[in-house]
């Protein structure tokens, strides 16, 4: 029995063990049932994850509990971002942020404890993020901006100044009646703000500028003109005295009157110098700077009066006065008066710090020159450099010619030595006398007319058809088209791309003129040598040949060559002709006194043949006329060939003048000596001429006699008609 106990009791054991082992094991296990956010501790208890919490705290064993989001940003938390941040809460954390208008100084965007902040505020203004209207101002504050309007400016209707979202518009100063103009100006209103100008005939009191708020202006005064000191004369004395009355009856609304009544006074007093001419040169001298500078001075104050645009003054003995004045206009300007062209930028009238009204005049006094004598142009050292294309010995006080009339030049701005840009002056000489350009215009209208006349009879005559006749054909029309060029555009030099073309029209249309004439001159030589050569069908035949190539090609090509080489050169600022700096004219002068050398060969040989010829013939008449005749065109033929242009080259000297009238009066007639010499004094050509002129009369006659017949055909007709009429009203 003990034995068999003992035999049961590892059984029992076992049995007692089971239940155990079964419990322990249950014991160890996870709770299954922890909700989210939370960790099992073990089979009866849960932790809620950081961030979380529970209503029984941290860790719980109710299986009705739940893990809830911890706010570390709430009122009782104690977390702390710091100074111009905040806390923003996340599920299960947090960070923190600078505030609007702040930014760290790290750059990052955020961070997690007060002891990393670095919040500073941000200038919205200067960031390189303007949020404001481009109408406002923009001002930074702490944490923040400001859209606010800028003086002058006002916001727009519906618009509060100061919200970001502000926009202003221009408050109009004159119309507000907010300006302080004084009484003497005028206000003028601008973007954001006002100024105030002088009234028209008003000028800046000392110490004031025009168009600023505070401008105080005065009526425009004459200025004081005294005589030259030392000076004794009675003209002189009367001339000022003149001066005087008109400087006390001054009033600006009249100022056109008073500038009219001052250039006629100095006329008077330059045609009509009397006991001034008596005084030394030198006292001469000083009296026309007198008169130059005070009439320059004075001109510029009273043109302060003067309504904007350009006026023009004259005076009896040719004085002459023009003047542009304006506020803003175009930037390049032309002033022109007598013999002299004005040219320049608008940007150089204007006195420095004024904006107001500016002025630049152009005084012409022809009569000064009779004060001027023996003058010399004598310089200061700091003025000693040369202009371009002076001769450096008139710098050196060598006693001067005038060329012109003595033209004096003023504008508002009174610092002349420091200019921004370049004053053009262009001046003509007395050689361009007006007789001289009546008689070129009346010549070259003449030769137009001749010229055309011929060129329709070496067309339409068939009875003169061969070489020479083709020669003179070419020449008349090369000579028309350029007569009729140069009397149209020559002075069109306001467009600079069609004055250059009408420069190289020109140069190539006189050009080929006086290569036909080239040939006209080889035909007539060739001609005269006919007279003793027995065999000149053949050196016909090569000239045949050659002419048109020559003609026409010859000129074309100097015209490529000097177009490549300077095209800048072609049309001047006065004439649509060659330039004549760099020698540039010489292209068209080198060919013509080549051409009108060899054919002045031509018509002297010509001469000789025909003297040698006159000399050996019997006195048959008919052989002695032909050769007479053909003696005399021979001659004329000096004309016609170009040769009389050497008369140009002559123009020095005392005898200059003749040989302008002379080169004016010859050279500008040849066409009607073509005309004359190849049709009128040509024998088959007036035998033509008196066909075609019976054959117009015959056409007219035919005309009328048929018109007539017309006519009584049909006041035959009216009688029956109306007897027809009575017989049928009967």
């Amino acid at each position: 029995m003990r034995n068999g106990h003992l035999r049961l009791l590892p059984g029992l054991l076992m049995l007692l063990l089971l239940p155990l082992g079964a419990a322990a094991q249950k014991t160890s296990d996870c709770a299954r049932w922890c909700p989210p956010k939370s960790t099992c501790v073990n089979a009866t208890t849960c932790r809620c994850s950081p961030g979380f919490i529970s209503s029984s705290g941290e860790m719980f064993t109710s299986r009705l509990e739940s893990c809830d989001d911890i706010n570390e940003c709430g009122p009782s938390s104690a977390v702390s971002c710091g100074k111009f941040a905040d806390c923003q809460n996340t599920e299960g954390s947090f960070y923190c942020t600078c505030i609007q208008g702040y930014e760290l100084a790290s750059q990052a965007r955020t961070f997690r404890n007060e002891s990393e902040n670095t919040c500073q505020d941000v200038n919205e203004c200067t960031s390189g993020q303007n949020p404001c209207h481009n109408s406002t101002h923009c001002l930074n504050n702490i944490g923040g901006y400001e859209c606010r309007c800028r003086p002058g400016w006002k916001p727009v209707p519906g618009s509060r100044n100061g919200p970001k979202n502000t926009v202003c518009e221009d408050v109009d100063e004159c119309s507000s009646g907010q300006p302080t103009c004084h009484e003497s100006t005028v206000c003028i209103n601008t973007m954001g703000s006002y100024k105030c100008h002088c009234r028209r005939g008003w000028e800046p009191k000392p110490g004031f500028q025009n168009r600023q708020p505070n401008t105080t202006c005065e009526e425009v005064s004459f200025p004081t003109w005294t005589p030259p000191p030392g000076i004794k004369s009675q003209r002189l004395s009367c001339f000022f005295e003149k001066v005087q009355d008109l400087r006390r009856d001054f009033k600006p609304a009249l100022a056109q009157d008073t500038i009219q009544g001052l250039i006629q006074e100095v006329d008077e007093l330059l045609e009509t110098p009397d006991d001034l001419e008596a005084l030394p040169h030198s006292e001469q001298h000083c009296v026309a700077t007198n008169l130059l500078v005070g009439l320059e001075d004075v001109l510029r104050n009273l043109s302060q009066a003067l309504p904007s645009g350009t006026l023009t003054f004259n005076a009896s003995a040719g004085t002459d006065l023009s003047l542009k004045v304006q506020e803003q206009g175009h930037r390049n300007v032309t002033l022109s008066s007598n013999q002299v062209k004005m040219l320049l930028n608008w940007d150089v009238v204007h006195e420095s710090g004024d904006s107001g009204p500016s002025v630049v005049g152009l005084v012409s006094t022809p009569g000064m020159g009779k004060l001027l004598a023996e003058a010399r142009l004598v310089l200061g050292p700091e003025r000693q450099a040369v202009p371009h294309g002076a001769q450096k010995g008139v710098l050196r006080g060598v006693s001067s010619v005038l060329l012109s009339d003595v033209i004096s030049a003023f504008m508002s701005n009174r610092d002349t030595q420091n200019l921004n840009s370049p004053i053009t002056f262009i001046f003509s000489h007395h050689v361009e006398d007006p007789v001289l350009a009546v008689i070129t215009y009346l010549g070259l209208g003449l030769s137009l007319l001749c010229l055309l006349l011929a060129a329709l009879t070496f067309l339409l005559c068939k009875a003169i058809q061969n070489t020479s006749t083709s020669i003179h054909l070419q020449l008349s029309i090369c000579l028309f088209l350029a007569h009729l060029l140069f009397l149209m555009a020559i002075d069109w030099t306001e467009i600079k791309v069609l004055c250059t073309i009408i420069a190289g029209a020109l140069h190539y249309l006189y050009l080929a003129s006086f290569t036909w004439m080239l040939l006209e001159g080889l035909n007539l030589f060739l001609t005269a040598r006919n007279l003793t050569v027995v065999n000149y069908s053949s050196v016909s035949r090569v000239m045949k040949k050659l002419m048109f190539p020559v003609g026409y090609g010859v000129p074309a090509i100097i015209v490529a060559i000097s177009a490549a080489s300077r095209p800048h050169l072609y049309g001047t600022p006065t004439r649509c002709w060659l330039n004549p700096g760099k020698g540039f004219i010489w292209s068209f002068l080198g060919p013509v006194c080549t051409i009108f050398s060899v054919n002045l060969a031509f018509v002297l040989m010509t001469l000789w043949i025909l003297k040698s010829k006159l000399s050996s013939l019997s006195s048959d008449v008919s052989t002695l006329q032909n050769t007479r005749m053909l003696t005399f065109k021979a001659t004329a033929q000096l004309f016609i060939l170009g040769c009389t242009w050497c008369l140009g080259i002559l123009q020095v000297g005392p005898a200059a003048h003749v040989m302008a009238y002379l080169f004016t009066i010859i050279n500008s007639l040849q066409g009607f000596f073509i005309f004359l010499v190849y049709c009128l004094l040509s024998q088959q050509v007036r035998e033509q001429y008196g066909k075609w002129f019976k054959g117009i009369r015959k056409t007219r006659a035919e005309s009328e006699k048929y018109t007539l017949s017309s006519k009584a055909m049909s006041d035959a007709s009216k009688p029956s008609t109306h007897f027809t009429n009575l017989e049928a009203e009967g």
